[in-house]
């Protein structure tokens, strides 16, 4: 800080000082002090004032520095907050703890953006090595023979696994992603099942629906929702079967697999989390992806299971 800008930033007090001084002169003039005392009483006044606010300059200065040699090491600026000294003076103590506040918040917000950043790309490296396993199957019934059905069973799951990854891409946008309108949750289901055909065939699992009702919402999101529960049973209800039953702004998806085990159904909705059937055969995301769908649209989801009875889910629209 220049000299000339730390005065300008003390001018009203400094003025104050001034008038004081060309009052205390005319009064002790008045008052026929002689003019060596009323010299003598302007100069010590002067000195004083001078002298302090010249010693503020160099501790202000000296303060300032420092700050700014902290701001050059650091490499997260927001961490500033955390060096600065506690001040002396109350105001500056008031405008210290906004500042540490400012800089918790911030320091709050850096840490969950990068936490997010690591967790969708270790997200995005695990999609990259599940997808490796249809394109590879792909592969090699091109070069024994060029099975059709098989072919097809393989590029679907391949597009499955790409639809959840750009599902999961647009959580981030889904203000801007969502479309609402009047949709037949029976017309959704079919669709849904429609386009899992090949690994439904594959996997033996039959299917049953019942029921209709509409509702206002995105038909498309919860048709990934419902191919999701689809995909589910493909992997782990083989040659078992589905039911999906609408009525009255309920939706329940019920089938007769393994089940799930009571310690792992508090966390089937967390981000990452296979349990033990799931962990050479998925990705974690496919429920993760369904619960926040759901959290946006406003849908009520709930799950039940027992070990070796089935798993039923239920979703509540609004």
């Amino acid at each position: 800080m220049k000299w000339r800008d730390y005065l300008s930033s003390k001018a009203i007090v400094l003025c104050f000082f001034g008038m004081f001084a060309i009052g205390w002169g005319v009064f002790a003039y008045l008052a026929g002090a002689t003019t060596l005392l009323l010299w003598c009483s302007e100069s010590v006044f002067v000195c004083t004032v001078a002298v302090r606010y010249t010693l503020g300059y160099l501790f202000t200065n000296r303060k300032l520095k420092k700050l700014h040699a902290d701001i050059a090491g650091l490499e997260e600026k927001y961490l500033l907050g955390e060096l600065i000294e506690l001040p002396r003076d109350a105001t500056e103590r008031e405008y210290y703890e906004i500042m540490r506040e400012v800089s918790r918040a911030a320091i709050g917000a850096a840490e969950t953006a990068k936490r997010e950043k690591e967790e969708y790309l270790a997200s995005v490296e695990k999609w990259i090595h599940e997808i490796k396993t249809p394109l590879t199957a792909c592969s090699l019934i091109c070069d024994n023979g060029c099975d059709e059905t098989k072919l097809r069973r393989e590029l679907k799951r391949a597009d499955n696994l790409t639809d959840t990854i750009l599902q999961y891409a647009r959580l981030r946008t889904s203000e801007t992603d969502t479309a609402i309108s009047r949709v037949s949750i029976a017309e959704i289901i079919d669709s849904a099942i429609k386009s899992q055909r090949e690994i439904l065939l594959a996997a033996k699992v039959s299917v049953c629906t019942q029921g209709d009702f509409t509702a206002h919402t995105d038909g498309k999101a919860v048709e990934f929702v419902i191919r999701q529960f689809l995909i589910n049973c493909a992997k782990y209800c083989k040659g078992g079967q589905v039911a999906f039953s609408a009525q009255n702004g309920i939706l329940t998806v019920s089938d007769n697999g393994p089940g799930i085990a009571a310690h792992e159904l508090p966390r089937i909705f967390d981000r990452g989390f296979t349990g033990e059937a799931g962990k050479k055969t998925g990705t974690g995301m496919g429920l993760y992806i369904v619960s926040e769908i759901c959290k946006r649209l406003d849908i009520s989801l709930s799950v039940s299971s027992q070990p070796s009875e089935g798993t039923v889910f239920t979703l509540s629209f609004p």
